[in-house]
């Protein structure tokens, strides 16, 4: 028997018992509206046409729903069950969206989708009967159907998102809010304008418009519900585009400069380690990491001699690499509006930057430089002094904790330098190159090491090699 349940398909065990309570409570609940509100089939008011029609709809909708970025997905069955709470006794909404929606998901995903589903349902249900028990007039206008319904889809839209997140949550470690912020935060000013559509079925249904049955009203709908689809559609598709072309941008730079194999993903690991500490806020700790993937990217419009080259660059080469944070920003300028805040051009821009006022390009100093930009600076300096380049040998970790240390105040936020002094004595993966390229794509190849340095050719401390940030 044992043997039996270990070939199972289950999730991790907090994953099944999070999905069973889910399952749970929406038994208990539908029980007992059943029971307060009288079960009978088909209800008062309503054939069992009718039923099967609305149960058509529900697995519809949720046949062409949209699969969101991190294992979610959305649809119109809000909709068709908020219209079913209008129509139908509280407790048959419920029990139509667990019926009669099916995807090709396992057992225990489809138990959850459905569960989930119907629960925010049995809750819209709940509000909306509080509203109908409970009339609201303002004068002799009776606002009780608009607020009804408003807080009916509130409340489904709350629910519904707040148990998905969470079950991501549970199954991949990714943060709550930022698996909300990725897949439910840019949805939720057109849910909320689609929702007063609910009532408008409802009442659509209820009078008919064409030929005595009020599902040709509805079915007149669903051709601009069915194209809104492609808004949301567009937009993920959209997101994912942009996400892999950055990837692309990002291993065409390592391919350019191969001695910097997985720096920009070392640099965010760090950076994002530090913001973590620093804000206690993992939604700025994933804003910093992503723009610090990104920190070097105008370095795809530097000369590939002038990136390799083993002897100290003229001032006319030192210059040039130095435009690499003008020309990242500049690279970036187009998706300024749709794909990244502040934060990202901050970064780009600014990393170079130091805390005496002696960086690039604009010479700020002090609290004057973007705090964000101070993180990925102080992390992109480690990482390159750790690395090594073709005109400069790597330096171990602990010689390099030393000097980023003996530049605090000069070149570095000091309360930045303390944090990652503190976060490097506590040996995350990130502390030794090596092993964090054993770790992340196996032992490093004697071919990607640096072979090319001239210690005459290293620059100072106080002159910073545009190259590497590190000295």
């Amino acid at each position: 028997m044992l043997q039996k349940l270990r070939r199972l398909d289950l999730p991790p065990p907090r994953v099944l018992a999070y999905i069973l309570a889910v399952f749970a409570s929406f038994v208990v609940l539908e029980g007992y509206l059943a029971l307060s509100y009288g079960f009978r089939l088909p209800p008062a008011g309503l054939s069992w046409f009718d039923l099967l029609f609305w149960a058509a709809l529900v697995f519809w909708s949720v046949r062409v729903e949209i699969r969101l970025p991190l294992n979610a997905s959305m649809s119109h069955l809000f909709l068709f069950a908020l219209a079913l709470v209008v129509l139908a006794p509280p407790w048959l909404a419920p029990l139509w969206v667990f019926l009669f929606q099916y995807s090709g998901n396992t057992w225990y995903k489809q138990l959850f989708n459905r569960s989930q589903d119907a629960l925010a349902t049995l809750a819209a249900a709940l509000v909306w009967q509080f509203f109908q028990a409970n009339r609201l007039f303002l004068g002799t206008l009776d606002l009780s159907a608009g607020v009804g319904i408003a807080l009916a889809a509130t409340t489904f839209f709350l629910i519904n998102t707040a148990l998905v997140s969470l079950v991501i949550h549970l199954a991949s470690g990714t943060p709550l809010r930022e698996v909300w912020r990725k897949n439910f935060g840019w949805l939720t000013v057109s849910y909320f304008l689609l929702s007063p559509l609910a009532l408008l079925l409802a009442r659509a249904y209820e009078t008919p418009l064409l030929g005595g049955w009020g599902g040709w009203t509805v079915l007149f709908f669903l051709i601009p519900l069915y194209y809104s689809r492609f808004y949301w559609d567009e937009k993920v598709r959209l997101e994912q585009a942009f996400d892999a072309t950055l990837e692309v941008l990002m291993h065409a730079l390592e391919a350019k400069e191969k001695e910097t194999r997985l720096h920009s993903e070392r640099v965010a690991d760090i950076a994002s380690d530090m913001a973590r500490a620093l804000y206690q806020d993992e939604a700025k700790a994933q804003e910093i990491y992503r723009a610090a993937r990104l920190h070097d990217i105008g370095k795809i419009g530097v000369p590939e001699a002038l990136l390799l080259k083993p002897d100290k660059l003229t001032p006319r080469e030192y210059e040039i690499v130095q435009s690499h944070t003008t020309k990242g920003v500049e690279l970036l300028k187009p998706a300024e509006k749709v794909a990244f805040g502040p934060l990202v051009y901050n970064v780009i821009l600014h990393h170079h930057e130091r805390w005496d006022g002696r960086g690039y390009p604009k010479g700020l100093a002090g609290h004057e430089i973007p705090e964000e930009a101070r993180i990925v600076g102080l992390a992109d300096a480690y990482e390159a002094m750790t690395a090594g380049r073709p005109y400069r040998k790597a330096k171990p970790s602990e010689e390099a904790l030393k000097e980023i240390q003996d530049l605090s105040g000069i070149q570095f936020d000091p309360k930045l330098v303390k944090l990652f002094t503190q976060l490097w004595h506590a040996n995350p993966l990130w502390r030794d190159r090596e092993a964090y390229l054993q770790a992340k794509e196996g032992p490093l190849s004697r071919s990607t090491l640096p072979q090319l340095y001239s210690e005459s050719a290293s620059p100072s401390p106080s002159e910073p090699d545009p190259r590497t940030s590190g000295e």
